[in-house]
């Protein structure tokens, strides 16, 4: 327990040594889901508090064009989207990360298209790993938002469970009732 806490105690002081540097060096320093460091107009240090819903998108790499239309088009609203191609740094134990990204997500949108419903591998990974995040959610809560991009086939245990979102043939009505949701979602009243 001791040589666990020393190492923590070691993490800790290397984080904070690297982000002195950092800011040493006159770079602002973001710290995922906590907030941002940089420095204002009249040169003092400020930190702003990550105050913006995360949402996670989960997309095949085929489809990271419209996936990444899409994450714009949340981050132009005020959302925080985070998407793999854009948050993951390199070196990062990405699997971990993702993992992270997930669990910490207000919400978690699974772009559904011909080819991600039936191709195996990492989207497929992380739509059964959110809907296991979403069954630790409180009954009633949204979490996992389904979006089809394409007249593909919803997978069965989404389509018994969970309504989806088109986001054709008007990206701009499918976009439209995404944001609705999600401000909709964060106006109720969560459990302490």
């Amino acid at each position: 327990m001791a040589a666990r806490k020393s190492s923590r105690q070691a993490d800790t002081a290397e984080i904070a040594r690297l982000v002195k540097e950092s800011l040493a060096e006159g770079s602002a320093v973001e710290i995922e889901g906590l907030g941002r460091f940089s420095r204002d107009p009249t040169g003092k240090w400020r930190f702003q508090p990550e105050t913006r819903p995360q949402v996670f998108i989960a997309y095949a790499v085929e489809d990271r064009t419209k996936a990444s239309k899409l994450f714009q088009a949340l981050r132009k609203s005020g959302y925080d989207p985070w998407m793999d191609c854009e948050k993951l740094l390199p070196g990062q134990n990405w699997p971990r990360a993702i993992e992270r990204a997930i669990e910490n997500s207000a919400y978690f949108i699974a772009c559904l298209t011909r080819r991600s419903v039936v191709k195996p591998g990492m989207f497929q990974a992380e739509l059964r790993y959110a809907l296991e995040c979403s069954k630790r959610q409180p009954l009633g809560d949204i979490f996992l938002i389904p979006v089809r991009l394409d007249n593909c086939k919803v997978p069965l245990e989404i389509q018994r469970e969970i309504q989806y979102i088109d986001l054709f043939p008007s990206w701009e009505k499918g976009l439209a009732r995404i944001k609705n949701v999600m401000d909709e979602e964060g106006k109720r009243p969560k459990a302490a």
